[in-house]
Order: C-alpha cells, then structure tokens, then sequence
C-alpha cells in the first residue's frame, strides 16, 4: 500500500472516532506496514490535523504506543457555524406566541446537531468528561453528537416516569419559565456514581431545567463539569444556575418593537 493511501486511511479511522485510542499494532496490520513506516505516516497526519486546525493528534510510546484524535474547532469556523444558525432563527414564521422561537427542526437537522456536538465537544474536551446527560427531547440529537465526539455514552432524563425506565431517582424542580413545579426522572441502570458528567440544554429562560439536572446529578453522585446550554434568553438575567456555557442569545424586545435579536455568546 502506498504511503498516500495509509495515509488517508488513518486520517479517516481517525476522525472517525474521535478520543478513541488505537494502538500502532492496529495499523501495522490493518495496512500492512512496519511500524516505523506508521510512526512516520501518523507524524503527517497529526500536522495537517494541526495546520487545518480541525483538531490534535496524540501519541503514546511503550510497548504498543497509540494514537488518539481530539478534535477541535477554530474559533472562525464556530462563530461561521453559529451565525448560520443565528440566521435560520430569525425568520419571522417562526416565532411563537409568548415569546418562543421554534427550533425543533433546527436541532433534529443532522448538519446542525453535527456541528453543535463539534464545538461542544471542543469547549470541553479536556475536563474528563465520562458521560452526557440531556433531558428529552430537543436537545437530544446534539448531545448525542457531543458524547460521540467525546467517545462516551449519553444518558436521557425523563420528564415522565416509565415502567420501561425500572427503578428511577426523581427530583423536584422549579420551571424557570413557567414558574410551575415539575419532576425529572433517571434510571438507576444509568451508573453515574462518581462519574464527570456535562450537562446540556437546549433552551434555557429562567435556568430551572438546568438546575434540576445539576441537583438530580448530585442526588445520584456524579460530578458536574460543566453545563452547556445551546440557546438562552437574555431575560430574566438572573438565572436558577450561574455557571454555564451558552452558544446562542436570544433577545425578545417586544416592548421597543425590534422583534427577536439574536447574539452569539461564550459564558
């Protein structure tokens, strides 16, 4: 096999699975090759990773050695993608009454989730997540897409408890934007004792969502590392949960008239 062509085999089994190590035996005899020639090939791979920006290529030595994909996002490329994104929310059918945006389609489009799970997974690649957790049902796509960039499972929390769930632990939590209380439930066949857990939401208005899924995690002793909300109001500006990381801002002005702003944020 020709060097160009192992090449493009390990950039694709590469960015295929992101944050999975494979080992340098994987490759020698998957194409056919010495070692030394892998080391070599991987070495071009891991510097056009860098040069495009798309993401860090990581070797280990030892016995085996291994190579592992971290991928990344230059800050261009997320603000090109959220602004696109940004633009989709701005026409004018698809605002609803009380003022709501409808997005559904957006977060459910395989483009859009992709990407949103991209530069998630970019913002929190390095803080040892082990398990993502989202509540049903709009966020679910993109927090798929975050956990398999980040190569962990995906956990659900339920809004309603199901017999199919089994045993469940539930909490109490206080809607931020309907002022109402409601129960979230997760099954205890979700091991997250001691795990690093990111939290993700797709809509965030008053933050009690978010802190439901914080409180339901310690209930169930997980470490939250990080809560990542794709779309946020700009009010109320005082939030159910302070430390967060939001994507998109949306800003409902009816009072001047303006119609719905939309801004790109990093919290």
């Amino acid at each position: 096999m020709k060097k160009n062509e192992r090449i493009s085999i390990i950039s694709k089994i590469l960015s295929d699975h992101p944050n999975e190590v494979f080992s340098y035996n994987y490759f020698t005899d998957l194409l056919g090759a010495g070692k030394s020639s892998v080391c070599e090939d991987v070495a071009v791979v891991r510097n056009a990773f860098e040069i495009s920006g798309t993401g860090r290529v990581e070797t280990y030595s030892g016995a085996t050695g291994g190579v592992v994909y971290h991928p990344e996002v230059l800050k261009s490329e997320e603000v090109a993608i959220l602004e696109e994104i940004a633009k989709l929310l701005l026409e004018p059918s698809r605002k609803i009454q009380g003022g709501f945006v409808y997005y559904s389609d957006i977060l459910s489009h395989p483009r859009y989730s992709k990407n949103i799970g991209r530069i998630i997974a970019s913002k929190y690649g390095g803080k040892g997540i082990e398990y993502v957790v989202t509540t049903e049902t709009k966020g679910i796509p993109a927090a798929l897409e975050t956990a398999s960039y980040l190569n962990v499972p995906m956990g659900l929390i339920r809004r309603s408890n199901r017999v199919t769930e089994g045993a469940t632990t539930s909490v109490n939590y206080i809607s931020g934007s309907s002022n109402k209380i409601k129960t979230m439930y997760l099954s205890r066949r979700i091991d997250l004792m001691g795990k690093k857990v990111l939290i993700i939401d797709d809509f965030m208005k008053g933050g009690g969502t978010a802190r439901g899924m914080s409180n339901l995690m310690e209930e169930v002793g997980a470490s939250v590392m990080g809560i990542c909300v794709i779309f946020v109001t700009k009010s109320p500006m005082e939030k159910l949960v302070d430390n967060f990381t939001s994507l998109i801002i949306m800003d409902d002005d009816d009072i001047a008239g303006a119609g719905l702003r939309v801004s790109l944020c990093s919290k």
